[in-house]
């Protein structure tokens, strides 16, 4: 028992008046793996039983799935192409494999002995395409080491992943349960929910190890589905036949110890700057006025008791104000000593670079952008010692000119009229 690929002009009009079925698959939706064919049409033979495939049936495959052909519960044909096929009880398997090859081929001659039932005929199609919107989340928090924060911090991540099934008959017999006519990711993905969670563990420690900065997590899901795809792919693609497709986090979020050291952290590094602490004690000061103001013994006494705070604390906080003037102004001036460093870099290199036409204009292009005649070609050569010149004799050690030797505008050393790298004349 085999198929045979059917022409389109066939399955027609003329074709619904004869007993024979239509094979059509079930809905199958983004999370739906596998499901039944049912016969479809109105040339569906409605008083046959529903577990035999009259010879000359017509299956229809289309983009995306993979169609088994099931006799007494071997795997006696597939097709990993779309399409019609007829079924033909004298013909040997065809086997369709489409872009899948010799993965398929492998796997069907060695799982198609499998299977007891004696009689039944079946239609078996399977999703290739990517099974989308897997929900995951971490049940208990996962270490995290964090070099900036040079800490040992945990966090929660909550998302979705999506799985690609690679091999479809090792799929159907490693994954799938027995005797089941439609199947749902849902359905079986407790126990790959599970080895997902602890490739995930792992990949987001190894992300750990690389030095990814613990906030920037949840914007790294392609670096995490190839660490997911090192981790787990091989094993499932071994076992399962399906691989991971893509993973996608939605949210990450810390537990409260990290989220403290996190935010004390990041408390300190703006408390570094002289003007953000300026600012602290400066809004200090008025939010001590405010209250003083609103003491409920009255006013008077609120700014008696802050004068008096004023009086122990001044002196810190004049000194602490002292420093931060202090300081910001070394920033400032580092600052401006680094724009003035720049700017005569700049102006260095401009000058470096630029030459005074013959009518009297600076320019630091080819060509003067005042009269058009070309930069002139000065005649280098370049000494023993390494320093190139322009006279007849060495300004760094005052040897003469090498006689008949010259170094081209192109940069190479010549000893003739022309250079012999770009033409030029000496």
């Amino acid at each position: 028992m085999g198929i045979i690929r059917a022409l389109k002009e066939t399955v027609g009009g003329s074709f619904a008046d004869q007993w024979l079925e239509v094979v059509e698959p079930e809905d199958m939706g983004d999370q739906t793996v596998m499901t039944r064919g049912i016969c479809t049409g109105k040339g569906a033979n409605k008083k046959g039983s529903r577990d035999v495939i009259s010879n000359g049936s017509v299956i229809h495959v289309y983009e995306g799935q993979f169609m088994m052909l099931m006799d007494g519960g071997k795997i006696v044909d597939y097709s990993a192409e779309p399409g019609y096929f007829t079924v033909d009880n004298s013909s040997m398997p065809s086997m369709f494999s489409g872009n899948l090859d010799e993965v398929i081929r492998n796997s069907f001659d060695r799982f198609r002995f499998g299977g007891a039932t004696p009689t039944a005929q079946k239609v078996y199609y399977l999703n290739l395409q990517e099974i989308k919107g897997i929900k995951f989340g971490t049940r208990n928090p996962i270490n995290y080491f964090d070099n900036f924060y040079n800490a040992e911090l945990f966090l929660r991540a909550h998302g979705t992943y999506s799985i690609k099934i690679t091999d479809p008959i090792r799929f159907y017999v490693e994954a799938i349960p027995k005797n089941r006519e439609k199947v749902e990711i849902k359905d079986i993905n407790e126990q790959y929910l599970f080895e997902f969670l602890d490739a995930l563990q792992s990949s987001i420690n190894q992300m750990s190890a690389d030095g990814v900065r613990i906030s920037y997590v949840s914007s790294k899901s392609r670096e995490l589905s190839k660490y997911m795809a090192d981790t787990l792919d091989e094993d499932w693609r071994q076992n399962r036949g399906m691989e991971i497709q893509s993973v996608g986090i939605a949210s990450v979020s810390y537990d409260e110890e990290s989220q403290k050291l996190i935010n004390m952290r990041n408390q300190g590094a703006m408390l570094g700057d002289p003007m953000v602490r300026e600012g602290y004690v400066q809004g200090a000061f008025a939010r001590g006025m405010e209250s003083a103001g609103k003491n409920p013994g009255g006013s008077t006494v609120g700014f008696m008791g802050m004068n008096m705070a004023s009086q122990m604390g001044g002196a810190m906080a004049s000194s602490m104000s002292a420093a931060n003037v202090q300081q910001m102004q070394m920033n400032q001036a580092a600052r401006q000593a680094e724009e003035e460093k720049r700017a005569k870099e700049e102006a260095a290199a401009r000058a470096k670079d630029s030459w005074t036409c013959s009518c009297g204009h600076e320019n630091t292009g080819k060509f003067c952008s005042e009269c058009g005649q070309p930069r002139p070609v000065k005649e280098t050569w370049v000494c023993s010692c390494g320093h190139e010149n322009t006279g007849k004799f060495c300004s760094e050690c005052g040897a003469p000119r090498p006689a008949g030797e010259w170094v081209c505008s192109c940069g190479h050393k010549n000893t003739g009229k022309f250079c012999s790298e770009c033409g030029k004349s000496r």
